[in-house]
């Protein structure tokens, strides 16, 4: 079989269990419902735009009261949301939020996809989403996951009617979804598929659909529901000891970054499906009535069926291993069976029920937690049998070595069996990184051209260990990807995915650059080993006209994991410009030019991320007006590290810091994003701020979303209500409502031209009403909108001023945009003599 379809399979059926590196151990309840799911064969797949928009309620019961095989494709990755935990954005974001699904799944049991369309905003129409999307790619990315994972049912999350009513992403996701359940069919859709999959029909599609969509319950309560499924969703585990409402919160709640921690309900939640294609069930309660969901269903396949009935019901709860012989008969049969879908994925199943059954641990842990290609990697092998069933470890096999190490050890019941090995990676593997970012994209689709790897939630590792074993004389072979482990002083047994990384690492200390004359400006490169001793020179590829000094800087690395910082002084062309700065750095007659960023939070397995290592830079005339400015972080965002580089002195406050006496230091205050949505004691400081205002102080509060901890009338002295108004396409013209106004001339002239460049958005949650003492000074809205004025308003109050903008300046100061600058030193410079 070709690797590619060996990929294939593999990451159908085996990814999701392998994501967290920690060797799964289920109890015997837990082996139990692996065994009752063993029993049915339906499978659904539930369609939405983005991390989160799933109902993991509809996906926990179906995948642990139907025991169907449940998936759900989320069209993004979620990259062009907001970070409530962090202050990674834009791809980053969406690796974090990968991460998240892929946690929510492994608490519900589902399965995830995605597909190549990248989240480039809030889009308020689904002909503006297709258009950027490439629907014609997105819609085979579609058809793809629904011939690899052939659902019997399709559920969408949105309707595919409901343009301009949601968001664009939303109605796109459904209507493609709608086109893709007829198209998977068709021989002559997207035929280069079908080198890996066959063509595949559902049965039916629905639209999850409730109160939300009419409008009220009321409406909901009475609209025609003769094309409706409803369903329980709300019932017990008792195996679980835990309600469907319970496990999905948990599930839910991983979305950590989005801020959806979840309650947990319990009785009966009743959720509505309505028939969007397909045949209607004639009992309104059963989704896959008709549907044959049995052994059955496979050719040859019922005397499985009977097989695995008779396991259940012998199943003894303080003795799983007593089942390995029947399972062993069961596993049998599966490998007799035609290939096709339901052989593969339930031999997977059948394998991990029967090693849990055994009590089977094994691993093979790395001594560290990366190697570069052509390095040493020492190895701790280690297997345990923990039932009576005779087992034997034969030997281990080294992919992509093609190496192995025939051990023929017995394993007795409970006794332990472990070793070391040493293995030297091929020079020719690959580097560990997020698969869509080995490639520049453009706005709204990665570039993916392996087809085997569309919709893959991450890329699957290569370097893996086959454990050989003889399982009452059955042939068994289980796998397992390397991992490295460490005992945490604090957190205990710590596992982390273990990464082959390049040599060297080249990060820029900035992600953007300003220059405000034509002096020079320090460019500091930081050069990372990836192994020992590593040795080489660094240089920098400027845009036209710029140059450095020293051209180019040798730098030495004795240890693993040693830094050294490169310093350039960068000089800017005369005049306004804008480019890219690229590090290379040369080893051994290689050139190396890869960033490294390490994501680590405790909710998710810690991710390593390349990406082509660059520093936006421009030369611009920015004049600023005061030095001080004290900034109090919200959610996380990156603007205090963009004032830093345009020269001003930036202190993050800690809640004591607060007081008015220290406010009176600084020249302005700022308040970072989303603050009012997630700094509890934020409200306490109200008094101080709006004083400091009053005695002279400026005061630049950024956007929060409805619903703040306070009542929006009060997080600034003067009127306010957020809607949720905003300007989502970043070329809109932006029109000066105030142009005599401070804001606008004060230390920087501002014009039109100033807002060129912006990216993903103008603005977001705009006012919508505000008091007389504000004055609007911006005006823009998205084509066929009318006019938003409220993304700047500025007042007076008392000496100083208080300013509350909706504009995405937390996105364009990371991004180096030069205006978004020049407008900000003017908010911050309010009242203030220019220098």
């Amino acid at each position: 079989m070709k690797l590619s379809r060996i990929l294939f399979f593999f990451v159908c059926f085996a990814t999701t269990t392998l994501i967290a590196q920690r060797p799964e151990r289920l109890n015997a309840a837990e082996i139990y419902q692996s065994l009752e799911k063993l029993n049915v064969l339906g499978s659904a797949l539930y369609v939405a735009a983005h991390p989160d928009d799933e109902n993991t309620r509809l996906i926990t019961w179906l995948a642990n009261d139907l025991h169907m095989n449940t998936a759900y494709l989320s069209l993004t990755r979620g990259d062009g949301g907001q970070n409530l935990i962090g202050t990674q954005i834009e791809e980053l974001l969406g690796v974090i939020r990968t991460q998240e699904l892929l946690a929510a799944r492994r608490t519900d049991g589902g399965t995830q996809f995605f597909s190549r369309a990248n989240d480039f905003g809030y889009s308020k129409h689904p002909d503006e989403t297709l258009k950027i999307w490439n629907k014609d790619e997105v819609l085979a990315d579609v058809v793809w996951a629904v011939r690899k994972w052939q659902p019997d049912v399709i559920v969408n999350r949105f309707h595919h009617e409901s343009a301009g009513k949601t968001h664009g992403h939303h109605t796109a996701s459904a209507m493609l979804s709608v086109e893709a359940f007829d198209l998977a069919a068709n021989p002559n859709a997207y035929p280069e598929q079908l080198k890996y999959v066959q063509v595949w029909q559902p049965r039916r599609e629905f639209f999850n659909t409730s109160w939300w969509f009419y409008g009220s319950q009321e409406k909901f309560d009475a609209a025609d529901k003769s094309k409706m499924v409803s369903v329980d969703a709300g019932t017990y585990l008792p195996l679980r000891g835990k309600s469907i409402g319970e496990i999905s919160a948990e599930s839910r709640s991983m979305h950590k970054s989005q801020g959806f921690g979840s309650v947990g309900s319990r009785g009966a939640t009743m959720e509505y499906l309505e028939l969007v294609k397909g045949d209607m069930p004639t009992d309104q309660k059963d989704l896959f009535q008709g549907i044959n969901t049995t052994w059955s269903r496979v050719p040859g396949g019922a005397p499985i069926g009977d097989l695995v009935k008779k396991a259940l019901d012998k199943y003894d709860f303080n003795n799983p291993g007593a089942s390995v012989p029947r399972l062993i008969e069961v596993l049998k049969k599966i490998e007799a069976l035609p290939d096709g879908y339901w052989k593969r994925a339930k031999l997977a199943e059948v394998k991990r029920i029967i090693a849990n059954c055994l009590g089977l641990f094994y691993e093979a842990v790395a001594a560290e937690p990366s190697a570069t290609p052509g390095q040493e990697v020492n190895l701790t092998i280690e297997a345990i049998n923990r039932s009576g069933v005779n087992c034997v470890l034969q030997s281990v096999r080294y992919q992509p070595l093609g190496l192995d190490s025939s051990l023929n050890a017995p394993l007795a019941n409970n006794k332990g069996f472990s070793f070391k090995k040493k293995l030297v990676l091929p020079q020719n593997l690959n580097t560990t990184n997020a698969y869509w970012l080995d490639q520049n994209w453009a706005l709204g689709m990665y570039t993916v051209p392996e087809q085997t790897l569309r919709g893959v939630p991450e890329t699957p590792k290569q370097f893996k260990v086959e454990f050989v074993f003889l399982i009452e004389n059955q042939p068994f072979t289980l796998e397992r990807e390397v991992a490295y482990k460490k005992d945490d002083d604090v957190k205990g047994e710590v596992y982390r995915p273990f990464e082959v990384v390049p040599p060297v690492f080249v990060n820029f200390a900035e992600e953007a650059l300003l220059f405000a004359d034509a002096k020079p400006r320090n460019v500091a490169v930081v050069v990372k080993s990836g192994t020992a001793n590593t040795a080489g020179s660094l240089s920098l590829d400027l845009p036209k006209g710029w140059r450095a000094e020293p051209a180019s800087a040798d730098f030495s690395l004795k240890l693993k994991g040693e830094e050294q910082t490169v310093n350039f002084q960068v000089y800017p062309t005369a005049n306004s410009s804008e480019g890219t700065i690229m590090p290379k750095a040369k080893v051994g007659g290689n050139s190396y030019n890869k960033s490294l960023t390490s994501i680590e939070y405790d909710h998710i397995p810690a991710q390593t991320v390349l990406r082509i290592a660059e520093l936006k830079v421009a030369r611009t005339d920015l004049k600023r007006a005061g030095d001080k400015i004290a900034y109090i972080m919200g959610a996380g965002d990156k603007v205090p590290d963009g004032l830093r580089q345009a020269g001003y002195t930036v202190d993050l406050l800690a809640d004591q810091d607060i007081t008015l006496d220290n406010l009176k230091r600084y020249d302005a205050v700022v308040i970072g994003i989303r603050a009012y949505n997630t700094v509890e004691r934020l409200k306490f400081h109200q008094p101080k701020l709006f004083d400091y205002a009053k005695q002279g102080g400026t005061v630049v509060v950024q956007y929060n979303t409805a619903g703040t901890l306070l009542p929006d009338a009060e997080i600034t002295p003067f009127k306010l209500k957020i809607s949720r108004d905003r300007t989502t396409v970043e070329e809109a013209e932006v029109r000066l409502l105030a142009p005599d106004h401070p804001v606008l001339n004060t230390p920087n002239k501002i014009t039109a031209k100033d807002f060129d460049g912006w990216v993903q958005e103008r603005g977001l949650y705009f006012p919508s009403e505000w008091g007389p003492e504000y004055t609007p000074i911006l005006s823009c809205n998205d084509p066929g909108e009318p006019a938003r004025d409220g993304s700047l308003l500025v007042a007076k109050c008392g000496d100083g001023w208080y300013v509350y903008t909706g504009l995405s300046f937390f996105r364009e100061l990371p991004s180096g945009v030069p205006g978004a600058y020049r407008l900000f030193a003017n908010l911050v410079g309010l009242g203030k003599s220019a220098r």
